[in-house]
């Protein structure tokens, strides 16, 4: 009998002092989960159900024991990864999707094990993407965090950056160290991103490369990109060209105005249809204050959120060269360039979110038979289509002038869905030299708000043969279809000017010349 009663209390002891554990309470995740990696890189997938499984570990640094509501793929059951989360599989219709009520013990952490399970021939037969890409989703709302998931359905290749865990345990992106200053000392920066080895520097086209963070070009360095090539950029990437580095970006002309198998690209890495045309998918090409010889022959650039950033060096006639380039969906600028040089011959530019073509604070820009337009519907810009200036305003509200040694456009059509589409916003501390000949600009002035010197349109010193605010009747502009038909204003109103005798698709050009970037064709009728 003592001993049953023993027993008893034992039991009952234990129970109590269970039940008062702080050990077996859990509270609700707050979002501050952390991971081994922000984004898991699956290989290739050959056959048509793929079998890689590659783990991510999920962190509770906390002092609490805590539950997590819900783990889930982005894409629910359509996904074609599946999960075991910290050994559980799950079941039904959910099971490998779906996780509800998963814990983590304080000071602890658990396993992920992800695996593809990708139909490539379902993929590959629709030609509308080389990654498949979701996401694991922790938790909902505000305390919403993502690992995201990409796997390669085409052989690619890979550029990110290495990430490194710290002395406290936490996970750091490697980021780029360079002369910035120009005081010849380098110089730690928060750029995520890493300088190609020399076995890099060239990009074919027998791959597509794939680029997660910048991928720099160090000084004394050039990175070539052949023709046809194909450059996808995560989001937040882009390329960096430092002091003494350059880029060599010659594509060459298609026969294939569909596939463009001549054209370089560089585009996000999102290619489902529905993210063709999404601006601000990236960010920029930068070439850096110091870099040199930048060409840039038969490409185009898309879906950025700067197209090409110029800065410095304005009076090397190397900074920037451009023949026969397009730059598309820009969110904020198309060209921005800052007390630079550009020569341009061949450009399109549309729809961007600020301007098309931005010269800033001074610099040299030379654009012949160029379309610089913009379109942008998604939301109010608040500059033209182009801008010059010969300044800059610091944090302070310190006004720093450059000389605008020359700004020359020639057989050029400005214009978009705003009026004006040319500001030429000038200080009058500083030079500012510019010149329009033989142009169509978009501009319009009915309540006198432009009233300088800059805006006499009788000055033949500024404009010479100059058509203001008629129509190029471009095809399509919402599509970037921008070429002119036969008898559009900007039909045969040019001069021989530029070194290329053929417009940005290879047709002859005729004397006299056609304005933009394309000559004029003759429109089919619709139906």
């Amino acid at each position: 009998m003592k001993r049953l009663l023993y027993f008893l209390f034992t039991i009952s002891i234990l129970i109590f002092w269970s039940s008062c554990r702080k050990d077996f309470e859990f509270d609700l995740s707050s979002g501050n989960l952390e991971f081994s990696k922000d984004t898991v890189y699956l290989d290739t997938v050959f056959s048509n159900i793929g079998s890689s499984t590659y783990n991510l570990k999920v962190y509770n640094n906390s002092n609490n024991d805590i539950v997590i509501p819900l783990v889930r793929l982005s894409q629910g059951q359509s996904s074609m990864y599946r999960l075991n989360v910290d050994g559980m599989t799950g079941s039904g219709p959910i099971s490998g999707k779906e996780f509800e009520n998963v814990e983590i013990l304080a000071k602890d952490s658990m396993y992920i094990f992800i695996e593809t399970t990708i139909d490539i021939q379902q993929l590959v037969s629709s030609e509308t993407q080389f990654l498949y890409t979701d996401a694991i989703e922790f938790d909902s709302g505000s305390n919403l965090q993502k690992v995201e998931l990409v796997t390669l359905v085409k052989d690619a290749v890979f550029i990110y950056p290495q990430r490194f865990l710290n002395s406290e345990g936490d996970y750091i992106t490697e980021t780029l160290t360079f002369d910035v200053d120009g005081d010849g000392m380098d110089d730690e920066t928060t750029i995520e991103g890493r300088f190609l080895d020399d076995t890099e520097l060239t990009f074919t086209n027998e791959k597509p490369y794939v680029i997660y963070g910048y991928a720099a070009v160090d000084g004394g360095k050039t990175l070539n990109i052949e023709a046809g090539a194909r450059v996808h950029f995560h989001a937040n990437s882009g390329l960096l060209i430092t002091s003494g580095g350059s880029i060599n970006a010659q594509g060459i002309l298609s026969t294939d105005t569909e596939l463009m198998e001549g054209e370089i690209i560089f585009e996000g890495d999102r290619l489902e249809p529905d993210f063709s045309d999404v601006p601000g998918q990236w960010q920029t090409i930068w070439l850096f204050n110091g870099s040199t010889n930048n060409i840039f022959n038969h490409v185009t650039i898309k879906n950025s959120t700067v197209g090409l950033l110029s800065e410095g060096n304005q009076d090397d006639v190397s900074k920037l060269n451009l023949t026969n380039t397009q730059i598309y969906n820009s969110s904020n600028f198309g060209i921005l360039g800052r007390a630079t040089a550009i020569n341009a011959e061949n450009l399109v530019i549309n729809n961007s979110g600020q301007s098309s073509f931005a010269g800033t604070y001074g610099g040299r820009y030379n654009i012949v038979h160029s379309t610089l337009a913009n379109y942008w519907s998604n939301s109010f810009r608040q500059f033209p289509s182009v801008l010059l200036n010969n300044y800059i305003v610091d944090e302070d509200n310190t006004t720093f002038t450059n000389p605008l040694e020359e700004a020359n456009f020639t057989n050029t059509i400005i214009y978009g869905n705003d009026n004006p589409e040319m500001l030429l916003d000038k200080d009058n501390g500083d030079t500012f030299n510019f010149k329009f000949t033989n142009c169509l600009i978009r501009f319009s002035d009915s309540n006198n708000n432009f009233t300088g010197d800059e805006y006499d349109f009788d000055n033949a010193t500024h404009y010479e043969n100059v058509i203001f605010n008629e129509d190029p009747e471009f095809l399509d502009s919402y599509l970037n279809k921008l070429q002119i038909p036969n008898g559009s204003p900007a039909d045969g109103f040019g001069i021989v000017a530029g070194n290329l005798f053929s417009d940005i698709i290879g047709a002859m050009r005729t004397i006299p010349r056609d304005l933009g970037a394309y000559e004029s064709i003759e429109f089919e009728e619709e139906d």
